[in-house]
């Protein structure tokens, strides 16, 4: 099952992300993430959080629509989007794709990155989409499929990634790298085919993909 998440940062350009959206997916709002949804048309089946950023009036609305609400109290240990994917994860879900987790303030965009990073979701294949921008977090491999002059990044999110080899599609190759927590190395490269894979041995990676086109 994959479970689209809606966190409640900014929507960049929202109709470029109905591509990622599939009918079968078991949409889940973290909080305000809920009105990110419903501007895209979709009833969120379960919303988690403290409920700060929802009015009563929108609460009521989307447990009318059947909506499951799982609130907990302002004074707690977790995020929002935290809550929302330990939800995820007890819901059986494989796959995450999330939404609206980045802009706004800077501790909330890092803390949301790194939070998808946590040894906790090692089970979850999870993403991240914001306009024209994609990121994955990668602990074996990822097949990219883009466009020639695309943008591919890669960043360390453990002390060191292990074995990390570009197979073709890209302009700078790497064989059996290893890039440390910290260096720039991978950042910026280009597509130069319509695919592009990228493996590692050991270590946590974010890979971003930024279409060429991209606002």
């Amino acid at each position: 099952m994959r479970v689209v998440l809606f966190a409640n940062g900014h929507l960049t350009a929202p109709e470029r992300l109905r591509p990622h959206l599939r009918d079968d997916d078991c949409i889940v709002a973290a909080d305000g993430g809920a009105r990110h949804a419903l501007s895209l048309g979709l009833w969120p089946q379960w919303v988690i959080g403290d409920l700060d950023s929802l009015t009563p009036d929108e609460v009521a609305l989307l447990r009318g629509h059947g909506c499951a609400i799982e609130q907990h109290p302002r004074d707690k240990d977790a995020t929002d989007l935290e809550l929302a994917l330990a939800a995820a994860q007890r819901l059986g879900a494989h796959e995450v794709l999330v939404l609206g987790a980045l802009g706004g303030r800077l501790d909330q965009e890092l803390a949301n990155l790194l939070l998808l990073a946590a040894p906790t979701w090692a089970n979850l294949r999870i993403s991240l989409a914001d306009g024209g921008e994609t990121a994955w977090i990668v602990r074996d491999q990822l097949t990219l499929h883009g466009r020639p002059g695309d943008t591919v990044s890669v960043l360390a999110l453990s002390p060191q990634v292990e074995g990390l080899t570009y197979e073709g599609g890209l302009r700078w190759l790497l064989d059996d790298f290893t890039l440390p927590f910290g260096s720039t190395r991978g950042i910026s490269n280009e597509m130069t085919a319509g695919e592009a894979t990228i493996r590692l041995r050991h270590g946590v990676l974010l890979v971003i993909h930024r279409a060429a086109d991209a606002p």
